[in-house]
């Protein structure tokens, strides 16, 4: 496309507005009404605690049999993401400061009191609007904070099958698409199968709704996660098979890191006398796990993420950097969000953390950081 084109398809469509509000609104009624786990949140500083119906594998099911129906019967194109690209990220991205700056001004007038809704306000504009007033915000029933997170790892499905359909009908959906399908689709699928897992971390229970995270939800994640089907739908890519080998081999170990991690975590939390690997989990002070993955690194689920985001991008060979910009971009965030975590658990837990770190020396990576 060349300049006048992408700057005609940053102007909002009317079409585009419907694809979005269509799709936040089926979320936002398959939510409610699909039956689905209630899974109790984190217990907050006014000892209150929020409940998620957990019923996103189930309303993610049902959303790909209705496009499929309306696909079947040309009620819709199954490109129709990947044809409006530009257009629903504009579209979207304005969506998201809208919805950042009622936020900012609701949380201004409200005088609730509970941890989810009572205000934090500093003063500072941009710092408030950009990290949030409340901590969870709802809009006529909905949790935002969970709706958002929803919808942004369903739209970087929705977007990565239209991108899979444009790639079918070219002819050019070769052995490096699919693989890169098949690792993101499979990511997807699972955070929605174990998603109650999302209720414990530090997104939902700690960061305020703001800009930052709307934002990073709707326009960031789907939008840029899927920089390499973008990229492998214009670009052709031969892989051998020693490199697709080595590509499922580093896709297999980070899922069985990252998710092997991340569910230890989650069991601890409910049941802190759980078995991890056939064990009873081994303590600092009576509040630190060190057994299992959490004993490898004190952040081994981040090592498995940015393998995960690594196998995405291998598809798509070592021509060039553009499809590379996940797992650098993650790999950034991780390194930045674990030196946050490291001031925090520090001031937190004082000696005891101390003592957890002789204990788990590695950060990320065992024997290198």
């Amino acid at each position: 496309m060349d300049a006048a084109a992408v700057a005609a398809s940053l102007v909002p469509s009317w079409s585009a507005v419907l694809v979005l509000f269509s799709y936040l609104g089926y979320l936002a009624a398959a939510g409610a009404v699909l039956p689905g786990k209630l899974v109790p949140g984190a217990v907050l500083p006014d000892s209150s605690r929020l409940h998620y119906r957990c019923n996103g594998l189930l309303s993610l099911l049902l959303l790909l049999v209705l496009s499929a129906l309306g696909v079947y019967m040309g009620w819709m194109s199954p490109t129709v993401i990947a044809d409006r690209g530009i257009e629903l990220l504009s579209t979207t991205f304005i969506f998201s400061v809208i919805v950042t700056f009622l936020l900012y001004y609701s949380g201004l007038r409200s005088h609730h009191k509970s941890s989810s809704l009572k205000p934090h306000i500093t003063g500072n504009f941009i710092q408030d609007w950009w990290l949030g007033v409340q901590l969870n915000p709802h809009f006529m029933g909905v949790d935002l904070k969970f709706f958002f997170v929803r919808a942004g790892m369903m739209a970087w499905l929705f977007i990565n099958l239209s991108l899979f359909a444009k790639s079918y009908l070219a002819g050019s959906a070769n052995l490096s698409v699919i693989l890169y399908q098949f690792f993101c689709a499979w990511y997807i699928v699972d955070y929605f199968v174990h998603e109650e897992f999302m209720t414990s971390t530090w997104d939902i229970i700690a960061e305020r709704l703001g800009f930052m995270l709307v934002f990073g939800d709707l326009v960031f994640i789907p939008f840029t996660f899927t920089i390499q089907g973008w990229w492998l739908l214009r670009n052709k890519v031969e892989l051998s098979l020693l490199a697709a080998v080595v590509n499922c081999f580093i896709f297999v170990i980070g899922y069985l890191v990252f998710r092997g991690a991340n569910k230890q975590k989650h069991i601890f939390k409910k049941n802190p006398k759980a078995l991890i690997w056939g064990k009873p989990p081994k303590l600092v002070g009576g509040k630190l796990l060190v057994s299992g993955y959490w004993g490898i690194a004190r952040h081994c689920n981040y090592l498995g993420d940015i393998l995960l985001a690594l196998s995405f991008s291998l598809p798509c060979g070592t021509s060039s950097v553009i499809p590379y910009f996940y797992p650098t971009y993650l790999f950034i965030l991780l390194i930045w969000r674990e030196r946050r975590d490291e001031g925090r658990c520090s001031e937190k837990y004082k000696e005891i953390w101390v003592e957890y770190c002789k204990l788990v020396p590695w950060r990320i990576f065992p024997y290198v950081y």
